[in-house]
Order: C-alpha cells, then structure tokens, then sequence
C-alpha cells in the first residue's frame, strides 16, 4: 500500500495538470470549431438532445440546460438558421448564468450571424469575443472576414496577419488576406499572400487573377501576362483576363492582336455587364487605330443599347459616324504623316479659286504642320502662309497669336489657320483686324468635300 500511494498521488497531479493545460489552450481556440462541438465531448443522440432541450425549453426560453446542448447540436451541423437564434439568446443572458461560456456563445453568435449574411449582428459577438481572448484564432478569422465583407480591408489587414502568427496553418486566410492588400491597391504587398493561397489550393482563380492583376499593377507586366493569357478559357474569370491581355497588347500599339484577345473575351457566356461594355468600348478604340470605323461605330451602337452616357460613347459615335461619311476629314484627323501632307497640299491648292499656287516650304512639327506658298491670280499675289492642327477640340486665344506671330516674323503676306474644331471667342477677336483668317471644322468640311484624294 505504501508503494501504491505515491502512484496514485502522481497519476492525481498529473490529470490535475493537463485539465489545467486543456483549458489554457481553450482560450488561444481549437477548442471549437464550426463543425462541431466540444472536442472531446459524447454527443447523445440528436433526437435526444432535441427532445430533452426542447422540453426544459418550454418551462424556461432561457434554461441554460436547454439551450447549451441544442446549440452545440445545431452549431455542429452548421444549421445557422436555427443555431443563431439559440446563440443570440445565449450571448445575451450569459452574464446572469454563469453555465453559459460567455466567450463561447460570442464567438458563436457573430460566426452564426456572419453565416447567414447579417454582418452588423455578428460585429456584436466577435468584438465581444475578441476583448475576452484577443489571441484566438477563430476570433480573429471571423472577424476579419465580416470587416472584408463591409470592405474595411484596413482592419481585415491586422486581424488575418495574426492568426497567421498564432497558427500559420491555417491556409485559407491568406486568399482573404491578399484580397485585402489587393482590393486597397496595395498591390505589391498582396503578392506573397495570393501566392501563398495559389500554391495551397491551384483552383483559386480568384486568388490567381488577383496575383496576376497585382503583378501588373507592380511592374511585372511579363509575368502578370503569362497568367493572363493561361486564365484566358476559364468560365468566371477568362472574359477579365481577356481584357487584361487586349489593355497590354493595345498599349503597346499591337492593335491586331488586341482586338483578337477583346473578340475572345466577347464570346464568353455571363459575362458581367461592367467587364463587356469595357471590352466592347476597348474594341472600338482599336478597330479605330486601325481605320476600321464601321466595325467600331457598331461597337459603341452596342454599348449605346445598353449603357446610353457610357463613358464618351456620344461623342466618339458623333465624331466617327461623320468620319465614316467623310473619308477627307478621316484623314485629316487620324491617317499617317504622309496622307496627312498629302492632303494639306490639296487644302492649299483649292483654298482659293482661280488662282494658281506655288509650294514654296513644308514643315511637320509635333503640334502642326505648315506650308508657305504663293499664291497668283489675275488681281493679286500674295506670300502666305497654311498652318493646320489636326485638333478636334476648342483652340484658344494664345494658339492663334502664336500662329500670328509666325506669321509676322516670317514677313509672309497672310496666314490661314486651319482645325477640326471650334476657335474660342476670345481667339477669333483677336484675328479681327490682322492678316490671319481662322477656319474652323465647318469651314474645313466644307473644303474636304471638294478634293479627290484618288490621285495623290
């Protein structure tokens, strides 16, 4: 017996120390999950429990014998619905039982609410929660993810990064967590989470498209195309990745190619509206890069169906829908420097009836283009000078004394200032009275309809 004792005394102390251990490690989480109970604890039969919980819950709507065991039931078979309720009732009232796990019926309550969609409900339990064990993991994750929900990617960021540390085992928060760096444009601190998921779980296209987009937004536009180009076929994100492809292929002035990646991208099925009138808007803009103006005035007439005030669709319509009609100002404002000059030259020649005219200089500069020629007729020869800018838009006060200016200093007779726009008041005041005349799109037009580009 005296040699039994001391056995026994340490097979009491030892038990006496794990419990201790086990309820410790309780509180850092593990000791609950979503889909189940207790760890460790004898389940009765559901029936059972259901019969039992329900009978001492027809006495007493807040009898702690009740509701415990019900909770834990509907909890672990991830019945929201039905656990919620319970939960709600729970968090309230633990305070006054002090059977109730007050830590418990919090984190389960905001899990429940969260589960069923009613993120205002679950910040109550998980805030509550996290101030009785800030260091738990499911704390941490659930909260995080009702932030990420109501797009509060500042406090998802802290929230996730520590149940990393507390367990980074727990592989499916570096998605949310990379998502969060993403969606706040934090672009190149989202990368090693988003591969961290892809690595974890290659089926996380979302996660991938993000990675690629972040690479783009990074600099690592190579890298970003190559998943891009991969993800291309995929039902949810390949109409995106379509248009990722196209953006990179146009910007770089591959306008073939570019179309060929925005027609793929149109032929996916369910695409979201937002994703196809940008794929059709960027279409258009390269059918116009490549003189194919009716291809892309049926594109914009789509997304006219659709969205009327997209983006600048009136304009562009008004703009290439008059193009299409007149191939002289469709030169004009968008063919090569070559036609361009070609052109100008007719401008020149036509400009003034009856009258012969002498190319005397041509010059191509960045902003416009000159001529300086002499023109002859029976009344009159003058010195003058062309000067045309390929702009649609308004031109101001300080272009035209520029142009008057050049004019002066050239000792020329005259200057003529053509556009494809409209001038300012200001600017034609100030033509008034000098040897400029100012002529304006409609006057433009108006010339083009007489030349024959034909014969160059």
């Amino acid at each position: 017996m005296d040699n039994i004792l001391p056995i026994v005394m340490s097979a009491v102390i030892i038990f006496a120390v794990l419990a201790i251990v086990l309820i410790v490690s309780g509180r850092k989480g593990g000791d609950f999950s979503e889909d189940g109970g207790k760890k460790g604890s004898k389940q009765k039969g559901r029936s059972v429990i259901i019969r039992e919980a329900t009978r001492k819950l027809a006495s007493d709507p807040h009898n702690p014998a009740g509701l415990i065991p019900l909770g834990d039931l509907y909890f672990k078979e991830q019945n929201w619905e039905k656990a919620a309720p319970i939960y709600e009732t729970m968090f309230t009232i633990a305070a006054a039982h002090r059977e109730i796990d007050p830590f418990l019926a919090s984190l389960r309550q905001g899990i429940c609410a969260l589960k069923l969609g009613k993120i205002d409900d679950a910040f109550k339990g998980l805030q509550a929660a996290l101030k009785i064990s800030a260091d738990n993991v499911d704390v941490n994750r659930y909260l995080g993810e009702a932030y990420f929900k109501k797009e509060q990617y500042d406090k998802v960021i802290p929230l996730l990064k520590k149940v990393i540390i507390l367990n980074p085992e727990v592989t499916s928060v570096y998605s949310m967590l990379g998502a969060a760096y993403y969606k706040s444009k934090h672009y190149r601190d989202s990368l090693p989470y988003l591969k961290r998921a892809v690595d974890a779980n290659p089926e996380d296209k979302e996660s991938l498209f993000n990675m690629a987009d972040a690479m783009q937004e990074s600099g690592m536009a190579d890298k970003a195309m190559k998943i891009f180009l991969h993800m291309r076929p995929d039902p949810v994100y390949g109409a995106k990745s379509c248009l990722a492809v196209g953006m990179y292929h146009a910007k770089n002035n591959q306008n073939d190619k570019a179309v060929s990646d925005f027609e793929i991208g149109l032929k996916h099925e369910n695409i979201p509206a937002d994703t196809q009138l940008e794929l059709r808007y960027r279409l258009s803009q390269c059918y116009f890069a490549l003189n194919q103006i009716g291809k892309g005035i049926a594109q914009l007439k789509q997304i006219q169906l659709v969205n009327p005030t997209y983006k600048d669709i009136v304009t562009l319509l008004s703009r290439y829908q008059e193009l299409s009609q007149n191939s002289n100002l469709n030169i004009y404002l968008s063919a090569g420097s070559s036609d361009y000059v070609a052109l100008c030259r007719k401008i020149v020649a036509v400009f003034y009836k009856r009258s012969v005219v002498k190319i005397q200089d041509i010059a191509v500069n960045p902003e416009y283009t000159e001529i300086t020629a002499i023109v002859e007729n029976a009344k009159w020869e003058d010195t003058e000078l062309f000067r045309f800018y390929r702009t649609s838009g308004s031109v101001g006060e300080l272009y035209v004394r520029d142009f008057h200016s050049k004019v002066r200093d050239s000792k020329v007779d005259k200057g003529v200032c053509f556009i494809a726009g409209l001038y300012t008041e200001e600017a034609l005041r100030y033509a008034e009275g000098r040897p400029i005349d100012l002529v304006d799109k409609s006057n433009l037009t108006r010339i083009l309809k007489q030349i024959d580009m034909s014969n160059k």
